[in-house]
């Protein structure tokens, strides 16, 4: 969001960054490039309205994956954590008089599932995929408070195959690339083109508010996937999929809620409401496709899989 403000000659706005610590290196780095750097917190409604004032837009996004230690899990599930801080960002925008927030949001999975009569396993208190279902609960604040706010749902970033979503070698030395989505399609965008069509949508404004956008540059099957990362690497990625209830039972943090997030976009990947590749390249022309973002990346992803 940041670089689509400032790489932008005709942006009407300046930007503004939040952070718990505007001493830290990344914020530093902000400010030397011309960005105001303002320290609030999510869990904090004072420390928000403080930041809000003046603005005109805001974009909230909350950290669901956040690392929380055994014991602040248990006096606070991060579940609990992530609604309330949507529900300070609310209020806050609210008491601050800002004109515009763009709430990145997704769906609630739960009715998906059992529509489709597929007996999930639950997570975290009776979810089933905690990440997304909690954030569509946070909605109806924003709705409530009559926040002016453009509910924006994100797909799988390019990004999450540094993030443990690559291939990895077997114990034969193969690269093997075993995401969960059967033959199925993944709903993808780079974070670069996040930041770009947000800002289209906050310059357009009035087009958007009120209006649920569901945003992706394209979708990808796993062979597709595999073949983009063998040309990048320079050696044969092959695509064998987990099944879900093999993903979820892998001993990897949170394996239940990702692999049922994963299954609930891949089992609806056609479904414009999911996400709209249409849509979003009307936002954001300059969408970069996932094969281009992996060619790019190229030396990074050999170097991971030396």
């Amino acid at each position: 969001m940041v670089d689509a403000v400032l790489t932008d000659p005709d942006s009407p706005f300046v930007v503004r960054a939040l952070t718990r610590d505007a001493s830290s290196r990344a914020a530093k780095e902000m400010a030397a490039r011309g960005v105001e750097v303002v320290e609030a917190d999510l869990d904090s409604e004072i420390s928000l309205v403080q930041a809000f004032a003046g603005a005109h837009g805001v974009f909230v996004v909350t950290d669901f994956w956040s690392p929380l230690t055994p014991e602040q899990e248990a006096v606070r599930p991060r579940t609990i954590r992530e609604f309330e801080q949507a529900t300070n960002a609310a209020r806050a925008a609210k008491a601050a008089g800002v004109s515009h927030v763009v709430w990145s949001t997704l769906e609630d999975t739960r009715p998906h599932f059992e529509r489709t009569g597929d007996a999930v396993p639950r997570a975290m208190g009776g979810y089933t995929a905690p990440h997304f279902d909690v954030k569509a609960s946070a909605d109806a604040v924003f709705a409530e408070l009559q926040v002016p706010t453009t509910f924006l749902r994100l797909p799988f970033f390019y990004e999450t195959v540094f993030l443990g979503m690559g291939p990895v070698r077997n114990e034969r030395g193969e690269l093997i690339l075993s995401i969960p989505i059967a033959d199925r399609k993944m709903t993808v965008i780079g974070a670069q083109d996040i930041g770009r069509t947000v800002h289209r949508i906050f310059k357009a404004a009035d087009d958007w508010i009120g209006e649920t956008v569901s945003i992706a540059a394209e979708h990808v099957t796993g062979a597709e996937l595999a073949a983009m990362l063998s040309a990048a690497i320079g050696e044969k990625v092959t695509y064998q999929p987990f099944s879900w209830p093999e993903f979820r039972g892998l001993d990897v943090p949170h394996a239940i809620a990702v692999s049922n997030g994963l299954q609930f976009l891949a089992e609806r990947s056609e479904d414009t409401e999911i996400r709209d590749i249409e849509l979003t390249h009307n936002l954001n022309p300059e969408l970069e496709s996932y094969e281009a973002w992996i060619g790019r990346h190229g030396a990074a992803l050999r170097a991971l899989n030396a």
